[in-house]
């Protein structure tokens, strides 16, 4: 029987919100209020919505999760979820920019413990792209048909576009930076160059003092974007399209500048004394943009990686005449060697990883009718995510580098029951014997305790 109160589905929240307020967050959030009566207690409103979706809620809907059992007691303020949505059809689109500067700086608190970014002092890297996200009715604002692949083949897609970046270190799981919800048919690049100048300081402000890599892939590449990059000072990686110059430019390397790369198929020759492999890297210098102006071009290291195309319908004994080669090419002013920054650059997929983390969680549905409903939608849960992030690296090493369904489900979702002792002191009782207790005492010590001592 559904009848008792005291019983606790997500008993993970309370160390989870702990640690939002340690980080400031209900102060970031004061910084963003829509006007109107909805706009009130507009904190409140707003870590509601953060907490549910930790919790795993998608929809508005969905956020009535924060009134199962003892919630109410446990958290108070709880509201209801039609009073959610009405405060996110309030929204402005500047209230969105304000939510913006609240996620950029609980992302800097909350990179105040080193763990959440190690190794940021000596380099970071930073990754922009762009998705679309597909939605369905005829009232959905700013909904309209845009390019998207699907399996590998290129559609058409009716939906939203948000634009995404995030910020990692060789040794970290990557956390989100900017974040901005855009229309359906928007390019890929629009707004991209200002998106890439915030995640550099949200980057600076997130302590990554070091060499900082912007990387994109190749609907990025134009000449706003890299001199964008270039003028907050970090470097560039651009993956670039194939055209009549850029294969003039590949078909000048000399044969002999081609490295072979040691990929997990390579095979090493003894007797050579090289990796053995169908991928070869080269580089030389490229003037990118020179149908613009002088100061819109672009001259860098283009690094060229190919691999040796193969025709498996050819009937056996036709080998070929001649080797045929796909080259994938990459223009960049990375201060690392030829070998270490096509690899690095091979890393940008790491963003793809973050995009389905998203869409496995509070992203699977912009669930609003009104565009900056959705916009405000969108920042929550970057900031969500970041939060997931940080309960992971307090938690243990397991959880480091986990999915943030894994942090949901394993240190989130805890059954407990509460009970009082004495006059306002109340006590969750959880599990028995839990298989992930040690994470979660350690979670709560580290959101509910001391602050750590400075460094």
């Amino acid at each position: 029987m559904f009848d008792d109160p005291n019983l606790l589905a997500h008993a993970g929240l309370a160390p989870f919100l702990a640690l939002a307020g340690r980080a400031g967050l209900p102060d970031l959030l004061a910084g963003a209020r829509p006007a109107g009566p909805c706009g009130a207690n507009a904190v409140t409103k707003a870590m509601c919505l953060v907490a549910g979706m930790a919790a795993g809620a998608d929809s508005i809907e969905d956020m009535d999760l924060l009134r199962d059992g003892a919630m109410e007691t446990v958290f108070g303020g709880v509201r209801a979820p039609s009073t959610l949505g009405s405060f996110l059809r309030s929204f402005t689109w500047g209230n969105v920019r304000q939510l913006d500067r609240a996620h950029r700086g609980l992302a800097a608190a909350l990179a105040a413990d080193p763990r959440l970014l190690p190794g940021r002092e000596e380099l970071a890297f930073i990754d922009v792209d762009s998705t679309q996200h597909r939605v369905y009715g005829y009232q959905k604002e700013g909904a309209a048909f845009g390019h998207a692949k699907v399996h590998g083949k290129s559609l058409l897609l009716k939906g939203l576009n948000p634009l995404v970046s995030v910020i990692s270190t060789p040794l970290a799981a990557p956390v989100l930076g900017p974040v901005r919800l855009r229309g359906g048919s928007a390019g890929s690049a629009r707004g991209a160059a200002g998106l890439a100048a915030e995640a550099i300081g949200t980057a600076r402000e997130a302590g990554c003092t070091g060499k900082i890599l912007a990387r994109f892939d190749s609907a990025f590449y134009n000449s706003a974007v890299i001199r964008t990059v270039r003028r907050h000072g970090a470097h560039f990686s651009v993956t670039v399209p194939m055209n009549s110059s850029v294969r003039a430019a590949i078909g000048r390397i000399p044969e002999e500048k081609w490295t072979p790369v040691a990929y997990p198929q390579a095979v090493w020759d003894n007797q050579l004394e090289c990796w053995v492999s169908d991928a070869e890297v080269a580089e030389t210098r490229y003037a990118a943009f020179t149908s613009k102006p002088k100061k819109e071009q672009v001259t860098a290291r283009l690094i060229v990686r190919r691999v040796r195309a193969r025709n498996d319908k050819a009937a056996e004994g036709q080998d070929e005449l001649f080797p045929a080669w796909r080259h994938h090419a990459v223009l960049t002013d990375s201060p690392f060697e030829m070998i270490q920054s096509e690899g690095q650059h091979r890393d940008h997929a790491i963003v793809e990883q973050v995009i389905a983390d998203l869409n496995a969680g509070p992203l699977a549905h912009l669930p609003s009718g009104h565009f900056a409903a959705n916009g405000a939608w969108l920042v929550l849960a970057a900031m969500a995510h970041n939060l997931l992030r940080a309960a992971g690296t307090r938690a243990g090493t397991r959880y480091a580098r986990a999915r943030t369904a894994t942090v949901r489900r394993d240190l989130i979702a805890m059954p407990a029951r509460t009970a009082r002792h004495g006059r306002g002191n109340l006590i969750l009782h959880l599990p028995a014997g839990h298989h992930r207790e040690q994470a979660w005492l350690n979670l709560w010590a580290e959101a509910t305790g001391p602050p750590a001592a400075a460094a």
